[in-house]
Protein backbone atom coordinates (compact mmCIF):
# COMPACT_ATOMS: atom_id res chain seq x y z
CA UNK A 1 0.00 0.00 0.00
CA UNK A 2 2.65 2.45 -0.77
CA UNK A 3 4.31 2.98 -4.35
CA UNK A 4 6.17 -0.15 -4.72
CA UNK A 5 6.88 -1.51 -1.10
CA UNK A 6 4.76 -4.74 -1.89
CA UNK A 7 8.04 -6.19 -3.48
CA UNK A 8 9.04 -6.58 0.18
CA UNK A 9 6.37 -8.78 0.96
CA UNK A 10 6.62 -11.46 -2.07
CA UNK A 11 10.73 -11.00 -2.40
CA UNK A 12 11.36 -10.90 1.10
CA UNK A 13 14.22 -13.90 1.20
CA UNK A 14 13.24 -17.22 3.51
CA UNK A 15 16.66 -16.83 5.29
CA UNK A 16 15.63 -12.98 6.49
CA UNK A 17 12.39 -14.76 7.98
CA UNK A 18 14.04 -17.57 9.37
CA UNK A 19 16.53 -15.29 11.43
CA UNK A 20 13.93 -13.96 13.51
CA UNK A 21 14.35 -17.14 15.43
CA UNK A 22 17.78 -16.66 16.53
CA UNK A 23 19.08 -14.75 19.64
CA UNK A 24 19.13 -11.52 20.00
CA UNK A 25 21.53 -8.90 21.17
CA UNK A 26 22.25 -7.94 24.97
CA UNK A 27 21.20 -4.24 26.23
CA UNK A 28 23.53 -2.34 27.40
CA UNK A 29 22.94 0.00 30.32
CA UNK A 30 23.04 3.13 28.33
CA UNK A 31 19.99 1.42 25.93
CA UNK A 32 18.27 0.88 29.75
CA UNK A 33 18.85 4.59 30.52
CA UNK A 34 17.59 5.74 27.01
CA UNK A 35 14.17 3.28 27.29
CA UNK A 36 13.91 5.06 30.93
CA UNK A 37 14.06 8.58 30.14
CA UNK A 38 12.26 8.47 26.43
CA UNK A 39 8.48 9.62 26.65
CA UNK A 40 6.16 7.39 24.98
CA UNK A 41 5.69 6.95 21.44
CA UNK A 42 9.74 9.18 21.15
CA UNK A 43 12.28 7.18 18.90
CA UNK A 44 14.81 5.63 20.72
CA UNK A 45 18.46 5.00 19.46
CA UNK A 46 19.80 1.23 20.25
CA UNK A 47 22.74 1.13 18.96
CA UNK A 48 23.94 -2.70 18.34
CA UNK A 49 20.62 -3.84 19.69
CA UNK A 50 18.15 -3.89 16.71
CA UNK A 51 18.24 -7.05 14.79
CA UNK A 52 15.99 -9.62 12.78
CA UNK A 53 17.83 -11.89 15.55
CA UNK A 54 15.95 -11.06 18.11
CA UNK A 55 13.90 -14.32 19.16
CA UNK A 56 10.72 -14.61 18.31
CA UNK A 57 7.48 -15.12 20.68
CA UNK A 58 5.60 -18.18 19.86
CA UNK A 59 1.67 -17.30 19.95
CA UNK A 60 -1.67 -18.83 19.63
CA UNK A 61 -3.74 -17.07 16.72
CA UNK A 62 -7.89 -16.94 16.90
CA UNK A 63 -10.34 -15.84 14.38
CA UNK A 64 -12.55 -13.65 16.18
CA UNK A 65 -16.37 -12.56 15.32
CA UNK A 66 -16.01 -9.66 13.29
CA UNK A 67 -17.71 -7.39 10.41
CA UNK A 68 -17.73 -8.53 7.14
CA UNK A 69 -14.23 -6.95 5.60
CA UNK A 70 -13.80 -5.11 2.09
CA UNK A 71 -10.47 -3.62 0.75
CA UNK A 72 -9.87 -1.73 -2.18
CA UNK A 73 -6.28 -1.36 -3.03
CA UNK A 74 -5.72 -3.28 -6.43
CA UNK A 75 -5.49 -1.41 -8.65
CA UNK A 76 -3.55 1.21 -6.05
CA UNK A 77 -3.54 3.05 -8.84
CA UNK A 78 -6.70 4.22 -10.68
CA UNK A 79 -5.53 4.82 -14.32
CA UNK A 80 -8.96 5.34 -16.25
CA UNK A 81 -10.61 8.37 -16.07
CA UNK A 82 -14.35 7.07 -14.81
CA UNK A 83 -14.43 3.58 -13.76
CA UNK A 84 -14.98 1.51 -10.62
CA UNK A 85 -12.30 0.15 -8.65
CA UNK A 86 -14.23 -2.30 -6.41
CA UNK A 87 -17.78 -4.03 -6.05
CA UNK A 88 -18.72 -6.34 -3.80
CA UNK A 89 -22.04 -7.34 -2.21
CA UNK A 90 -22.77 -7.33 1.49
CA UNK A 91 -25.35 -9.07 3.72
CA UNK A 92 -26.97 -7.40 6.49
CA UNK A 93 -24.90 -6.78 9.47
CA UNK A 94 -21.59 -5.39 10.20
CA UNK A 95 -19.19 -3.70 7.35
CA UNK A 96 -15.64 -3.00 7.70
CA UNK A 97 -14.37 -0.79 4.40
CA UNK A 98 -10.97 0.15 3.67
CA UNK A 99 -10.18 2.27 0.81
CA UNK A 100 -6.45 2.89 -0.54
CA UNK A 101 -7.20 4.10 -3.87
CA UNK A 102 -4.73 6.96 -5.70
CA UNK A 103 -5.55 9.07 -8.69
CA UNK A 104 -3.53 7.72 -11.59
CA UNK A 105 -4.25 9.49 -14.47
CA UNK A 106 -1.53 10.86 -15.89
CA UNK A 107 -1.95 10.41 -19.77
CA UNK A 108 -2.76 12.12 -22.14
CA UNK A 109 -2.07 14.49 -19.00
CA UNK A 110 -3.02 14.75 -15.35
CA UNK A 111 -6.18 15.50 -14.43
CA UNK A 112 -8.46 16.29 -11.23
CA UNK A 113 -10.46 13.68 -10.20
CA UNK A 114 -13.03 12.12 -7.59
CA UNK A 115 -12.58 8.78 -5.62
CA UNK A 116 -15.20 8.26 -3.59
CA UNK A 117 -17.15 5.49 -1.84
CA UNK A 118 -20.86 4.11 -2.44
CA UNK A 119 -23.80 1.86 -1.30
CA UNK A 120 -26.90 0.71 -2.81
CA UNK A 121 -29.57 -0.75 -1.21
CA UNK A 122 -30.02 -4.16 -2.86
CA UNK A 123 -32.94 -5.08 -0.47
CA UNK A 124 -36.69 -4.81 -0.54
CA UNK A 125 -37.31 -2.72 2.07
CA UNK A 126 -35.43 0.68 3.76
CA UNK A 127 -32.14 0.23 4.96
CA UNK A 128 -30.81 1.84 7.53
CA UNK A 129 -26.66 2.41 7.71
CA UNK A 130 -25.01 3.14 10.75
CA UNK A 131 -21.45 4.83 11.09
CA UNK A 132 -19.86 2.28 13.85
CA UNK A 133 -16.57 3.75 13.19
CA UNK A 134 -14.97 6.67 10.67
CA UNK A 135 -11.86 7.67 9.53
CA UNK A 136 -10.94 9.95 6.36
CA UNK A 137 -8.09 11.36 5.59
CA UNK A 138 -7.61 14.42 3.15
CA UNK A 139 -6.34 13.50 -0.27
CA UNK A 140 -2.37 13.43 0.40
CA UNK A 141 0.73 12.40 -1.16
CA UNK A 142 2.10 11.47 1.88
CA UNK A 143 0.96 8.13 2.26
CA UNK A 144 2.91 7.70 5.89
CA UNK A 145 0.80 10.34 7.21
CA UNK A 146 -2.73 8.94 5.62
CA UNK A 147 -1.45 5.58 7.17
CA UNK A 148 -0.51 6.58 10.39
CA UNK A 149 -3.61 8.99 11.13
CA UNK A 150 -5.74 6.74 9.17
CA UNK A 151 -5.46 4.22 12.08
CA UNK A 152 -5.43 7.00 14.89
CA UNK A 153 -8.29 8.46 13.84
CA UNK A 154 -10.29 5.25 13.52
CA UNK A 155 -9.33 3.92 16.91
CA UNK A 156 -10.61 7.12 18.57
CA UNK A 157 -13.80 7.23 16.88
CA UNK A 158 -17.23 6.95 18.36
CA UNK A 159 -20.65 4.84 16.72
CA UNK A 160 -22.79 7.23 15.41
CA UNK A 161 -26.14 7.16 17.39
CA UNK A 162 -28.53 7.63 14.09
CA UNK A 163 -28.55 6.54 10.86
CA UNK A 164 -29.53 7.32 7.24
CA UNK A 165 -32.19 5.62 5.45
CA UNK A 166 -31.56 4.13 2.24
CA UNK A 167 -34.65 3.36 -0.27
CA UNK A 168 -34.82 0.28 -2.07
CA UNK A 169 -32.54 0.73 -5.20
CA UNK A 170 -30.86 4.01 -4.69
CA UNK A 171 -27.16 4.63 -3.93
CA UNK A 172 -26.08 6.93 -1.57
CA UNK A 173 -22.35 8.03 -0.60
CA UNK A 174 -20.74 6.31 2.39
CA UNK A 175 -18.32 9.27 3.43
CA UNK A 176 -19.73 12.75 2.35
CA UNK A 177 -16.34 14.50 2.56
CA UNK A 178 -14.80 11.87 0.05
CA UNK A 179 -18.05 13.12 -2.72
CA UNK A 180 -16.60 16.94 -1.88
CA UNK A 181 -12.97 16.59 -1.89
CA UNK A 182 -10.71 17.35 -5.53
CA UNK A 183 -8.04 14.21 -5.89
CA UNK A 184 -4.90 15.44 -7.82
CA UNK A 185 -2.71 13.20 -9.69
CA UNK A 186 -0.62 10.94 -7.37
CA UNK A 187 -2.72 11.44 -4.08
CA UNK A 188 -4.19 8.53 -2.15
CA UNK A 189 -7.58 8.40 -0.85
CA UNK A 190 -7.20 6.83 2.43
CA UNK A 191 -10.65 6.01 3.92
CA UNK A 192 -11.50 3.49 6.67
CA UNK A 193 -15.14 2.87 7.98
CA UNK A 194 -17.04 0.18 10.08
CA UNK A 195 -20.80 0.49 9.65
CA UNK A 196 -23.95 -1.55 10.44
CA UNK A 197 -26.65 -2.21 7.70
CA UNK A 198 -30.34 -4.01 8.16
CA UNK A 199 -30.78 -5.37 4.30
CA UNK A 200 -28.45 -6.82 1.52
CA UNK A 201 -26.39 -3.89 -0.18
CA UNK A 202 -23.68 -3.76 -3.19
CA UNK A 203 -20.92 -1.23 -1.95
CA UNK A 204 -18.38 0.25 -5.09
CA UNK A 205 -15.49 2.28 -5.35
CA UNK A 206 -14.97 4.83 -8.18
CA UNK A 207 -13.28 7.32 -9.79
CA UNK A 208 -15.33 9.63 -11.33
CA UNK A 209 -14.82 14.08 -12.53
CA UNK A 210 -14.99 16.06 -9.17
CA UNK A 211 -18.44 17.40 -10.61
CA UNK A 212 -20.42 14.14 -10.75
CA UNK A 213 -21.91 12.78 -7.80
CA UNK A 214 -20.84 9.35 -7.03
CA UNK A 215 -24.38 7.66 -6.66
CA UNK A 216 -24.87 8.99 -9.95
CA UNK A 217 -21.35 7.79 -11.46
CA UNK A 218 -22.27 4.39 -9.80
CA UNK A 219 -25.31 4.18 -11.70
CA UNK A 220 -23.96 4.38 -15.11
CA UNK A 221 -20.30 3.16 -15.22
CA UNK A 222 -20.51 -0.62 -16.36
CA UNK A 223 -16.76 -1.41 -16.35
CA UNK A 224 -14.63 -2.71 -13.40
CA UNK A 225 -11.33 -2.13 -13.36
CA UNK A 226 -9.09 -5.10 -13.89
CA UNK A 227 -6.63 -6.39 -10.73
CA UNK A 228 -3.01 -5.93 -11.66
CA UNK A 229 -1.98 -8.08 -8.49
CA UNK A 230 0.81 -5.96 -7.46
CA UNK A 231 -1.07 -3.96 -4.69
CA UNK A 232 -2.09 -5.51 -1.76
CA UNK A 233 -5.76 -7.26 -3.11
CA UNK A 234 -9.28 -6.18 -3.42
CA UNK A 235 -12.44 -8.30 -2.73
CA UNK A 236 -14.23 -9.36 0.30
CA UNK A 237 -12.62 -11.31 2.89
CA UNK A 238 -13.75 -13.59 5.89
CA UNK A 239 -11.02 -12.37 8.43
CA UNK A 240 -11.01 -8.94 10.23
CA UNK A 241 -10.13 -9.67 13.76
CA UNK A 242 -7.52 -11.83 15.62
CA UNK A 243 -7.21 -12.64 18.83
CA UNK A 244 -3.54 -13.47 19.48
CA UNK A 245 -2.14 -15.31 22.44
CA UNK A 246 1.21 -15.83 23.57
CA UNK A 247 1.65 -19.52 24.54
CA UNK A 248 4.19 -19.11 27.37
CA UNK A 249 4.32 -16.68 30.72
CA UNK A 250 7.70 -14.55 29.34
CA UNK A 251 9.85 -14.00 32.31
CA UNK A 252 12.08 -11.10 32.02
CA UNK A 253 14.95 -13.31 33.11
CA UNK A 254 14.98 -14.31 29.62
CA UNK A 255 16.21 -12.21 26.67
CA UNK A 256 14.34 -9.85 24.56
CA UNK A 257 12.03 -11.37 22.13
CA UNK A 258 9.67 -9.68 19.27
CA UNK A 259 5.91 -10.25 17.93
CA UNK A 260 5.99 -10.65 14.45
CA UNK A 261 2.49 -10.14 12.82
CA UNK A 262 1.60 -9.90 8.97
CA UNK A 263 4.57 -11.58 7.40
CA UNK A 264 2.73 -13.69 5.20
CA UNK A 265 4.86 -16.84 6.67
CA UNK A 266 4.43 -17.64 10.21
CA UNK A 267 0.68 -15.25 9.96
CA UNK A 268 -0.21 -15.80 6.56
CA UNK A 269 -1.95 -13.13 4.49
CA UNK A 270 -5.77 -13.96 4.54
CA UNK A 271 -7.95 -15.30 1.43
CA UNK A 272 -11.34 -13.56 0.23
CA UNK A 273 -13.15 -13.51 -3.32
CA UNK A 274 -13.16 -10.76 -5.65
CA UNK A 275 -16.71 -10.34 -7.16
CA UNK A 276 -15.45 -8.73 -10.42
CA UNK A 277 -13.37 -11.90 -11.22
CA UNK A 278 -14.93 -14.66 -9.28
CA UNK A 279 -11.47 -15.39 -8.46
CA UNK A 280 -9.93 -16.02 -5.01
CA UNK A 281 -8.22 -13.06 -3.76
CA UNK A 282 -5.20 -12.79 -1.49
CA UNK A 283 -4.50 -9.43 1.11
CA UNK A 284 -1.32 -9.24 1.13
CA UNK A 285 0.12 -7.25 4.28
CA UNK A 286 -3.25 -8.12 5.85
CA UNK A 287 -3.90 -4.44 6.01
CA UNK A 288 -6.58 -3.18 8.24
CA UNK A 289 -7.22 -6.65 10.19
CA UNK A 290 -6.61 -6.02 13.95
CA UNK A 291 -4.75 -8.17 15.87
CA UNK A 292 -6.44 -7.99 19.64
CA UNK A 293 -2.97 -9.21 21.36
CA UNK A 294 -2.75 -10.71 24.88
CA UNK A 295 0.93 -11.46 26.45
CA UNK A 296 1.28 -12.61 29.90
CA UNK A 297 4.83 -12.06 31.49
CA UNK A 298 6.28 -12.24 34.68
CA UNK A 299 9.18 -10.87 36.42
CA UNK A 300 11.46 -13.05 38.90
CA UNK A 301 14.04 -10.74 38.55
CA UNK A 302 12.16 -7.29 39.52
CA UNK A 303 13.30 -5.74 35.89
CA UNK A 304 10.19 -4.53 34.02
CA UNK A 305 9.21 -4.54 30.28
CA UNK A 306 9.74 -1.84 27.70
CA UNK A 307 7.64 -2.47 24.78
CA UNK A 308 9.50 -1.19 21.72
CA UNK A 309 9.08 -1.02 17.46
CA UNK A 310 10.62 -0.86 14.61
CA UNK A 311 11.41 -0.73 10.65
CA UNK A 312 12.78 -4.25 10.61
CA UNK A 313 12.72 -3.77 6.57
CA UNK A 314 14.48 -0.63 5.90
CA UNK A 315 17.60 -2.57 4.27
CA UNK A 316 15.31 -4.27 1.55
CA UNK A 317 15.35 -1.31 -1.11
CA UNK A 318 14.13 2.23 -1.26
CA UNK A 319 10.68 2.18 -1.05
CA UNK A 320 10.84 0.68 2.60
CA UNK A 321 13.27 3.66 4.32
CA UNK A 322 10.07 4.92 6.24
CA UNK A 323 7.64 2.93 8.80
CA UNK A 324 4.65 4.93 11.02
CA UNK A 325 1.68 3.26 12.83
CA UNK A 326 -0.63 3.57 15.06
CA UNK A 327 -1.70 1.78 18.29
CA UNK A 328 -4.16 1.43 21.15
CA UNK A 329 -1.75 -0.08 24.28
CA UNK A 330 -2.75 -1.28 27.82
CA UNK A 331 -1.78 0.81 30.73
CA UNK A 332 1.88 0.93 31.78
CA UNK A 333 4.09 3.81 32.75
CA UNK A 334 2.02 5.33 30.47
CA UNK A 335 -1.53 5.44 30.62
CA UNK A 336 -4.05 3.21 28.42
CA UNK A 337 -4.94 4.36 25.19
CA UNK A 338 -3.96 5.43 21.74
CA UNK A 339 -0.15 6.25 20.51
CA UNK A 340 0.99 7.43 17.06
CA UNK A 341 4.07 6.00 16.45
CA UNK A 342 6.24 7.91 16.30
CA UNK A 343 4.51 10.78 18.33
CA UNK A 344 7.59 12.86 17.69
CA UNK A 345 7.97 12.95 14.22
CA UNK A 346 6.12 11.33 10.86
CA UNK A 347 8.11 8.22 10.46
CA UNK A 348 11.00 5.70 11.86
CA UNK A 349 13.83 5.15 9.55
CA UNK A 350 15.51 2.06 10.59
CA UNK A 351 17.95 1.19 12.86
CA UNK A 352 19.41 2.08 15.42
CA UNK A 353 15.94 3.91 15.67
CA UNK A 354 13.66 2.42 17.78
CA UNK A 355 9.88 3.89 18.99
CA UNK A 356 8.91 3.57 22.68
CA UNK A 357 5.40 2.32 23.05
CA UNK A 358 5.09 1.75 26.85
CA UNK A 359 6.97 0.50 29.89
CA UNK A 360 5.69 -1.93 32.21
CA UNK A 361 6.87 -2.37 35.57
CA UNK A 362 7.11 -5.66 37.84
CA UNK A 363 4.21 -6.68 39.81
CA UNK A 364 5.51 -6.13 43.71
CA UNK A 365 4.90 -9.66 44.64
CA UNK A 366 6.74 -11.10 41.16
CA UNK A 367 2.58 -12.25 40.27
CA UNK A 368 1.64 -12.99 36.10
CA UNK A 369 0.17 -9.98 34.28
CA UNK A 370 -1.14 -9.40 30.98
CA UNK A 371 -0.37 -6.65 28.63
CA UNK A 372 -2.98 -5.92 25.88
CA UNK A 373 -2.92 -3.94 22.80
CA UNK A 374 -4.04 -3.51 19.45
CA UNK A 375 -2.36 -4.11 16.04
CA UNK A 376 -3.41 -3.58 12.56
CA UNK A 377 -0.36 -3.33 10.08
CA UNK A 378 0.41 0.17 9.01
CA UNK A 379 -0.62 0.98 5.55
CA UNK A 380 2.66 2.56 3.23
CA UNK A 381 5.36 0.63 5.62
CA UNK A 382 6.82 -2.33 4.31
CA UNK A 383 6.12 -5.53 6.60
CA UNK A 384 6.54 -7.07 9.00
CA UNK A 385 7.13 -4.45 11.52
CA UNK A 386 8.24 -6.37 14.75
CA UNK A 387 7.39 -5.72 18.25
CA UNK A 388 10.08 -6.29 21.07
CA UNK A 389 9.70 -6.36 24.73
CA UNK A 390 12.92 -5.90 26.31
CA UNK A 391 13.43 -6.42 30.40
CA UNK A 392 14.91 -3.28 31.71
CA UNK A 393 16.04 -2.24 35.17
CA UNK A 394 13.46 -0.07 36.31
CA UNK A 395 16.22 2.34 38.83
Amino acid sequence: MKKHFKLTFFFASALALQSLSLKGQQLTSEHNKALLIAAQGSIVELPGFLTEKISSIPYQKMVLPGPQYIISDDPEYIRVPEIIALKEAVQPGAVRLYVYNVNGIQEPQKIDRKITAVIKNTGKSNMTIRMLRYSSQKPTTNYFLAGKNGLADYFASQPEMKGRTVKPGQIIAIDEKLEKQIVKYDELVHGFYEFVIDQPAEISILQTDPSTPGPKAAARIKDVASSRHTNAGRGLFGVSNYLVVTKDTFDTKNEAAAFVMADGKEDPWIMGKDASTGDMAKLAGNYGVMYNVEMKWKSTNGKGLALVTWNARAGDNKWCGGMANTMVVSDGKFKEGIIQLPADQLRTKGAPEAILVQIFPPAKNGEVQTINYTYSPPGASCLPTPLIVIPIDMQ
